[in-house]
């Protein structure tokens, strides 16, 4: 297949060069849209320009959606305005507001002028709403039937104004006024009988969104209600767009890269890897190291306040970089345990002492296995070297314990740390691995010293 694409792309490239437009549409015009897209998006600008200023208005359309953003702005530069308006024009209104958000505000606003006006109002209510929000997603391309319709109206009226349309997948009832009535599968449709009442296949059982919802708050109404749309209604109950599955899957992609980022200690891009400015990448990652190093000072602050302790048993500082990891990556673990269970919806605040009963189970139980391998390793170390002192026994009686408390502080601070940050409005991805590690590093070296000062000293 890969082969094959690299071939199609090779031949439209010369097709373009030697401006063989009657064949070059011979050539596309087996293929549907959706599937040429992704390997013509893969063509120099210079060379799609050509592509778009001869081929249909659906091709481009489709096209167009499968390039990276910069690509869009640098084509639509190439175009002439007409070619630029015709284009806008075609791309789903979903897709466009996606676009013009990514612009500056005043590139954006010519843009929008290109537009018909019916497809400028369209734009500019959807940019109406806030950032992120369902009604910046939503589409107005859906099909709605009233519920006095017979299935053979309403299928009449499908074949009539569903072909333009985002999904036919779903079926909207509405009344005179529009207020949704309920959603239908087609195949409902499809399967009922031709003088069926709309009306008699309607159950009343569906789920709708705001335009102001969160995407996030989306995408979990969709994996409730494994949904390949789901409505958006005003407060008034009237429908005014639709938000599909294919949308969905775009928002779990980006809010999925956004934790993973956030869980690295470093902002959210925002942008490609490969496309951010060097500048913008390194202050948003510096901005986290710098909090994460003055947070690390503190040990050093911990460290000196036991420096008379640590004097008399010198042995001590050896196991520093051991146990002090070990807290944090069982805190880093249960960090990313609760955030994605929390992303997924698995529970709600409300739970968080079924959380907190489960981390103090599973880091007693770590520190125990970690605390054991601690205490065996000093013991069979002593068998063969004098460097733990005839004193080892109570050098491996600090480690083990040490361990246990400070893998069970680790695991509690990972898992409550999110929880906390959610309840107070934050997002819980910002307590990242580091940010988690870094804070039992400080607590860590205080429990080990305590530690060992009841024990050894």
């Amino acid at each position: 297949m890969p082969a094959l694409a690299s071939n199609f792309k090779t031949e439209i490239s010369t097709l373009i060069e030697n401006k063989d437009f009657v064949t070059l549409k011979a050539k596309l015009a087996p293929w549907l849209p959706s599937d040429v897209a992704p390997i013509l998006s893969e063509l120099p600008i210079e060379e799609l320009a050509v592509l778009f200023r001869g081929c249909s208005k659906e091709l481009s359309a489709a096209v167009f959606s499968y390039l990276e953003h910069n690509a869009k702005h640098k084509l639509l530069k190439t175009l002439t305005q007409p070619q630029a308006a015709a284009l806008l024009n075609e791309l789903p209104s979903d897709d466009r507001t996606t676009f013009l958000n990514l612009l500056p505000l005043d590139l954006a606003m010519q843009l929008i002028c290109l537009l018909t006006p019916e497809e400028r109002k369209i734009t500019q209510d959807l940019l109406a709403y806030p950032e992120h929000s369902v009604g910046r997603m939503m589409t107005l391309d859906y099909v709605d039937v009233h519920a006095d319709w017979t299935v053979r109206e309403s299928l009449d009226y499908i074949r009539t104004h569903g072909y333009d349309r985002e999904t036919l997948s779903m079926i909207y009832v509405t009344d005179e006024a529009g207020i949704l009535l309920d959603d239908i599968r087609v195949r409902r449709f499809l399967l009922a009988e031709p003088e069926t009442k709309v009306s008699a296949l309607m159950d009343g059982n569906y789920a709708t969104l705001a335009p102001t919802d969160d995407r996030e708050k989306a995408l979990q109404v969709f994996r409730k209600y494994d949904r390949v749309a789901l409505p958006v209604t005003s407060p008034e109950s009237k429908l005014i767009g639709i938000v599909t599955a294919d949308d969905m899957l775009d928002v779990a992609s980006e809010e999925a890269t956004e934790d993973i980022q956030k869980l690295g200690g470093t902002e959210a891009l925002d942008e490609p890897y490969t496309t951010i400015a060097l500048s913008k990448m390194v202050k948003k990652r510096a901005s986290w190291l710098v909090v994460l190093f003055l947070g690390e000072m503190l040990t050093a602050t911990a460290m000196s306040y036991f420096e008379d302790e640590l004097a008399k048993a010198i042995v001590l500082s050896l196991f520093i970089p051991l146990v002090i990891s070990s807290g944090g990556n069982a805190g880093s673990q249960a960090a990313t345990l609760v955030i994605r269970a929390l992303a997924l919806g698995e529970f709600r605040l409300r739970d968080w002492w079924k959380i907190m009963r489960r981390e103090l189970a599973a880091g007693t139980a770590l520190g125990l296995i970690l605390g054991a391998i601690g205490f065996l390793r000093i013991a069979i170390w002593s068998q063969f070297t004098p460097i733990y002192g005839p004193h080892w026994p109570l050098v491996g009686a600090t480690v083990g314990i040490a361990l246990v408390g400070i893998v069970l502080w680790g695991s509690l601070m990972g898992s409550m740390l999110p929880l906390l940050l959610k309840k107070l409005g934050f997002d819980p991805a910002t307590s990242s691995a580091p940010f988690v590690a870094t804070l039992v590093d400080v607590t860590g070296l205080i429990i080990y010293f305590s530690v060992a000062l009841a024990i050894m000293l």
